[in-house]
């Protein structure tokens, strides 16, 4: 009796453990992606493409302000030599190349935003089959963002596996 009260409890024993492990690999992982879109070749790629890319607007921009005020104040100092009408007129010349400007600027940091998320659906795009493909075939039934995790255990933290996959998968972005 005794040998059968042993192997009931043990196999008890066995089989709350086995529900313990697959219970745990069943348990939701998840995966820091601001950390895969900064930390990933492809990713670090993108973010400096579109960072010299702002600068060089932003030094463009800075040159054009810089020559529109140099004509603002030789305007205002040839304002004694003109006629009334024809300082109008080159003020008013004035006011459409800073117009133009403005909008030039605006149009040209909507576009590097625009490519800004562009690169990131194109990253993302690229990163679901990676982690659908990585919870195949480590029975994972769910992967969530870190940054809606309250508390978590950091063996349930992918990110790094992933990163490492991807840039394994995905060298560029090819951004234009």
């Amino acid at each position: 009796m005794k040998k059968i009260l042993k192997l009931f409890l043990s196999y008890i024993i066995f089989i709350s453990l086995f529900f313990t492990v697959n219970a745990f690999s069943d348990s939701p992982h998840f995966i820091d992606f601001s950390k895969v879109l900064n930390e990933s070749k492809a990713g670090k790629e993108a973010q400096l493409i579109l960072k010299n890319r702002l600068k060089s607007s932003v030094d463009k921009f800075n040159n054009e302000q810089k020559k529109l005020r140099d004509e603002e104040k030789k305007l205002i100092n040839e304002r004694k030599n003109l006629k009334v009408e024809d300082y109008q007129k080159k003020v008013q010349a004035l006011r459409v190349k800073v117009s133009n400007m403005q909008k030039q600027k605006q149009n040209s940091f909507q576009n590097i935003a625009k490519l800004r998320n562009e690169s990131k659906e194109k990253l993302l795009a690229a990163l679901k089959p990676l982690i659908k493909n990585y919870m195949e075939k480590n029975n994972i039934k769910l992967v969530i963002d870190k940054k809606t995790v309250l508390l978590g255990d950091k063996n349930l933290e992918i990110t790094n596996q992933i990163i490492d996959t991807l840039n394994k998968e995905l060298k560029s972005l090819n951004i234009k």
